[in-house]
């Protein structure tokens, strides 16, 4: 059951949840405290991006993985929590079985 949709999504979850603590650990202290805001855009732009694929993608999931509507919710909210993603990525996902 492990194919190419899910690693996509993981692929895409991993890329969301690393944007997020950049934007908020990296890009956005350096604009609030060290008065240099060039990061945010092009940070904030790549967030926004993998934001709306990772929703995407959780959708599909849904659909693909049988999950309840509230497995749905949970990895969405998850998304807009730091460190999130990975949860939802270890609860909710089917793991590689190695051959």
């Amino acid at each position: 059951m492990y194919d190419n949709q899910v690693k996509i999504f993981k692929l895409i979850s991993t890329l969301e949840a690393i944007s997020f603590l950049v934007l908020l650990f990296i890009a956005m202290p350096l604009k609030y405290v060290w008065d240099i805001p060039e990061m945010v855009r092009p940070v904030g732009m790549a967030h926004g991006v993998l934001f709306v694929l990772y929703v995407i993608g959780a959708y599909f999931m849904y659909e693909k993985l049988n999950w309840s509507f509230k497995t749905l919710m949970i990895c969405i909210f998850c998304s807009v929590l730091p460190f999130g993603p990975f949860y939802a990525e270890k609860k909710f996902l089917p793991r590689k079985k190695e051959a």
